[in-house]
């Protein structure tokens, strides 16, 4: 189970990279309402069917995790969302890529925590498979951009520790400005 809203982008963000997805982008989007957050990717998407498939708790493809008879991570999300007043929109064509895009009214008393976002940034900027990955984060009038492959260019190796401690370090000063 999710208990909070960073532990659902993580999931999806995985999602994209495991669907031979070349680029990924997360876009996080704050204001005093709520928050918002949009993946996208280039990999393989879906048809109409996999599309309802996806939202449905009791299909899984058995592909990702043989063996599993339910594949939870998008209904939880879901649920998630109606319980707290939110919304979720997926969009997705067959060898093109899929969209997925969620808010969450922070207001509401059933929105789940938002969680650790640095953290969830720096865990999805060292998840391996996309060959670039880009986050934009916006709140009020102030935004940033982190780049991958710019990341890597300036840091080294995503997988070092010590490249970790600075790179977490990084998206940490950048979110002070937020």
């Amino acid at each position: 189970m999710h208990y909070e809203i960073v532990d659902f982008v993580i999931d999806i963000v995985q999602n994209s990279c495991e669907a031979g997805a070349s680029l990924v982008e997360l876009r996080i989007d704050e204001d005093d309402e709520g928050i918002g957050f949009e993946v996208g990717d280039n990999g393989k998407g879906m048809d109409a069917l996999q599309q309802a498939r996806a939202l449905d708790p009791f299909v899984t493809d058995g592909i990702k995790h043989p063996g599993r008879k339910v594949g939870l991570g998008l209904p939880f999300l879901q649920q998630a969302l109606e319980q707290s007043g939110g919304r979720l929109k997926l969009e997705s064509e067959k060898g093109r890529g899929t969209r997925l895009s969620f808010r969450f009214d922070t207001r509401n008393v059933d929105c789940p925590p938002v969680g650790d976002l640095v953290g969830m940034m720096v865990t999805v900027l060292c998840m391996p498979g996309p060959g670039e990955m880009l986050i934009g984060r916006t709140r009020g009038g102030y935004s940033y951009l982190l780049r991958k492959s710019e990341l890597a260019e300036a840091l080294g190796n995503l997988e070092e520790v010590s490249n970790l401690v600075l790179l977490r370090e990084y998206v940490r000063s950048q979110e002070e400005g937020v």
